[in-house]
């Protein structure tokens, strides 16, 4: 496993992070704990929940399973935007909102801080001031290491970061957008952002909810027991165009002795601004694939390839 720094801040994190928004509530609880140990023993460091995970099921489970390693050995994020409850404050980006939610994930994780809290969203109902004020104290009590925001557009971080400057409160320093070959928003206006100010990307659906693995052998015929299958978004995304990419994908994969999958991520790796590709698992053995795409370096032939295949 290789590791890179979080944007400009002295942290590191491994390249390959292992999430649990789809792993828990879609997989199997004993298969979800051997994949969160797999991990651990093949160094990933970097591991991501959120409050609304089945309703802080994820983090209990999480947090639960990462008790018997050294807190210090491993980077634990969270987040907080999506409704907890169905109250008019039991949502959005709030002071109320952040602080209530921000001591319940560390009472379900069974930690005393967590090293990155993101913003789940952008909350339009609450001034940016409250926001960053509320995650600076929470970053002053030690309960908050560093501060994230996800699927932010480059002018909402610009505009974080001029009120975190005008008013010395703690700055964003990473973001987490989707990110993967199908889905490239983020390369007009989220990198070059991070690359000027220094926002490290931590990039979720790296594989396309699957799609990239190509398991997917056409868009009317998908496993019973796959995702896909269970969520109505994720069947919608698979297309016989996909489909086909993906194959032509695969015979580049071949060529190098790797997968579709990991070349997917190390695809995304290409970009030195992303400091993780956090991926999903609900068995170990797809950890232990996905683990092997850290450090492979794709030729600029190789490149000039996948561009052609995916345009």
């Amino acid at each position: 496993m290789e590791y890179r720094r979080l944007g400009r801040t002295g942290i590191k994190v491994s390249e390959i992070s292992l999430g649990s928004w789809l792993t828990h509530g879609y997989g199997d609880t004993e298969q979800v704990v051997k994949s969160i140990h797999t991990a651990y023993s093949l160094g990933i460091n970097f591991f991501d929940t959120a409050n609304m995970y089945e309703r802080g099921a994820a983090e209990v489970l999480l947090g639960k399973t990462l008790q018997e390693y050294p807190r210090e050995s491993f980077v634990l994020a969270t987040k907080a935007f999506w409704p907890m409850g169905d109250g008019p404050n039991d949502r959005g980006l709030s002071r109320k909102h952040i602080m209530e939610q921000a001591h319940a994930s560390l009472k379900r994780l069974g930690t005393d801080y967590v090293d990155i809290f993101y913003c789940h969203r952008y909350d339009p109902d609450t001034p940016l001031e409250e926001t960053l004020r509320a995650l600076d104290d929470l970053v002053r009590q030690g309960k908050v290491l560093y501060v994230g925001v996800s699927e932010w557009t480059a002018v909402q971080m610009q505009d974080a970061l001029g009120v975190a400057d005008r008013y010395l409160l703690d700055r964003i320093v990473v973001n987490q957008p989707i990110y993967n070959m199908f889905e490239r928003y983020i390369e007009k206006e989220v990198i070059p952002l991070g690359v000027e100010k220094g926002i490290g990307q931590v990039v979720f659906s790296p594989l396309a909810q699957g799609l990239l693995t190509g398991k997917y052998k056409s868009a009317t015929d998908i496993p019973a027991d796959s995702r896909a299958a269970k969520i109505d978004f994720m069947k919608r995304g698979i297309t016989e165009e996909k489909i086909n990419k993906v194959q032509q994908l695969s015979k580049v994969a071949d060529e190098l002795g790797i997968t579709v999958g990991q070349l997917a991520l190390a695809w995304i790796l290409r970009q030195d601004i992303v400091a993780s590709a956090l991926v999903g698992a609900s068995r170990p053995e797809q950890v232990e694939e996905n683990v092997k795409a850290s450090g492979i370096k794709l030729s600029e032939d190789v490149l000039a390839r996948i561009e052609q295949i995916l345009a």
